[in-house]
């Protein structure tokens, strides 16, 4: 007599690892497979994606911030993961569970050349307001500017890239005062877009840099308040 299969004792919130798990177990280091099994328990089932910013994968993994960047690292030079890093430590970057690391089949979204587009120029035009040393409102060249850059198949991890290096300089420049004057133009990141390319960096790198620019933006904006404030004594 046969019997029935064993019932699950929750109906909700499980995950099927089968060997699309097996094979990520068989590949990562120790603290990449628990970030690996952190992000399948965690990610949409249709699409193998989430929003996560580092902090909270630290403080779920019980690791540091600094050996989350590595584990996201090894996922993405694995192929286990593809990684979208965030404008800054405040916002969730948006990581995608590659499919032969995935067992669910994804919902695909039947996208429009024009909707893609559109993206393209809504991501661009967020990565600049995110950056308090920018300035830009964005108007029609800032636009002309981003969907030549679209046209060319620049993505826009390397915008993001781009707009890391050429704030980080700009920071700098505030800071030993330099310049006092702050970036009013998308174009003002044109050939740094070129330069980010070639770089050819890791991840890790980026990570870094996005970790000091946040600290250069934080230095810059107490730096900016206290000189109100002597102002005004």
């Amino acid at each position: 007599m046969n019997e029935p299969p064993p019932r699950l004792k929750h109906s909700s919130g499980w995950f099927a690892a089968g060997h699309e798990v097996a094979r990520g177990l068989a590949l990562l280091s120790d603290g990449a497979f628990k970030m690996y099994v952190h992000l399948c328990l965690n990610a949409d089932r249709r699409t193998g994606q989430l929003s996560a910013e580092q902090g909270r994968l630290a403080t779920a993994l019980r690791k540091s911030r600094r050996s989350v960047v590595t584990y996201l690292d090894e996922l993405r030079r694995q192929g286990v993961c593809s990684i979208q890093a965030a404008v800054n430590q405040h916002l969730g970057g948006q990581i995608e569970i590659c499919d032969a690391f995935w067992p669910y089949e994804k919902v695909r979204p039947s996208a429009t050349i024009n909707t893609t587009l559109a993206g393209f120029v809504e991501q661009t035009r967020r990565l600049l307001r995110a950056r308090r040393c920018v300035e830009s409102e964005f108007g029609p060249a800032d636009e002309r500017l981003t969907v030549s850059l679209f046209e060319r198949n620049i993505s826009v991890e390397d915008v993001e890239h781009a707009v890391l290096l050429g704030c980080a300089r700009k920071y700098v420049a505030l800071i030993n005062r330099q310049s006092g004057d702050l970036i009013v133009s998308f174009s003002y990141f044109q050939n740094i877009i070129e330069e980010a390319r070639e770089l050819k960096m890791s991840a890790a790198y980026w990570q870094h840099l996005q970790m000091r620019v946040d600290r250069l933006e934080k230095q810059w904006t107490q730096m900016k308040a206290g000189a109100a404030k002597r102002a005004l004594s």
